[in-house]
């Protein structure tokens, strides 16, 4: 190994061990990228000074980190896939289920919260406010503290909401200055919350998760750990929603439904092996040891 990746690897431990964000689940060659830039825009080429650099100023993890993560995301992103969901995928959903049973959802990586409140539009307009106030929760999850911030306000510059239609820009939000502001009588149905999708325990019995165009972020292992998670959260009858940027996932898992637009269902349990799902959920919190001691016919209670 190279003195240039040695003083890289340091730097990575030293973000995991001082700031407690691991990211050596992220692919190599984007990290060492984004790192990169971010070097440059300080005027430093050499890792072992750029850690120096972080251990002299206490806030620049911060602008790091915003970096790493790449907050990019928009209302309405990818348009048709969005009108596929909404006319062939959510009324699937709808009924399945009867009048007054709740439709959970999970927005997973988030980031600042447009998609989160693209599906809350969407939702609201198949099912109508009254059945969306009363049925409807929306998880948005992310690690990254200050987009979440953003997320829970749910106020956007007027350059930022270009994509949402007239008719639904009118009716979700409120003008406030610059500023647009979504409905807060719908907001008690949409909750946001900091979550780390590779370590902390997954949302269950989820109808719809969506993760766009955040996978590719990471190495295949995690993406394969992330997919089993997921397979987890969500309802036999449940959907998947990814970016058009990442790969299918494997059909043990999912099958694809749509895959122009991105829309998988999951397969039913009984085709995971269990090894690899013991090592999905090997932190102890997820009673790593109980699984470990199960045959695979036992795993069933798991895979709901």
């Amino acid at each position: 190994m190279c003195s240039q990746d040695l003083n890289f690897e340091t730097l990575l431990n030293y973000l995991r061990q001082k700031h407690h964000f691991d990211f050596t689940n992220y692919k190599r060659e984007g990290l060492m990228r984004r790192i990169s830039n971010r070097m440059q825009q300080v005027s430093i080429t050499d890792f072992s000074k750029y850690h120096d650099y972080l251990e002299a100023d206490s806030e620049e993890f911060v602008n790091l980190f915003n970096i790493i993560e790449n907050n990019f995301t928009y209302f309405f992103r990818d348009i048709a896939d969005w009108d596929y969901l909404s006319n062939q995928i959510i009324p699937q959903i709808i009924a399945s289920k009867s009048s007054k049973e709740p439709i959970r959802t999970w927005s997973a990586g988030c980031s600042s919260g447009q998609e989160t409140y693209t599906l809350a539009m969407i939702l609201a307009e198949v099912l109508g406010l009254e059945q969306f106030r009363q049925r409807v929760q929306i998880y948005g999850t992310d690690i990254d503290q200050e987009a979440l911030n953003q997320a829970r306000q749910g106020s956007y510059l007027s350059n930022h909401v270009t994509n949402v239609p007239g008719s639904l820009l009118n009716k979700y939000f409120e003008r406030a200055d610059d500023r647009y502001v979504f409905r807060r009588d719908l907001g008690s149905s949409i909750f946001f919350r900091r979550h780390n999708m590779i370590e902390a325990p997954p949302l269950s019995q989820i109808d719809l998760l969506l993760c766009r165009n955040t996978l590719i972020y990471f190495n295949l292992e995690a993406q394969t750990k992330v997919l089993m998670r997921f397979h987890f959260s969500l309802k036999h009858s449940g959907f998947l929603f990814l970016g058009r940027s990442e790969m299918a996932p494997n059909s043990d898992l999912f099958t694809s439904l749509n895959l122009q637009h991105r829309i998988f269902a999951k397969v039913p349990g009984g085709h995971l092996n269990p090894h690899l799902l013991v090592k999905a959920f090997k932190r102890p919190q997820y009673g790593s040891d109980k699984l470990s001691r199960l045959m695979p016919g036992q795993l069933s209670p798991f895979l709901a």
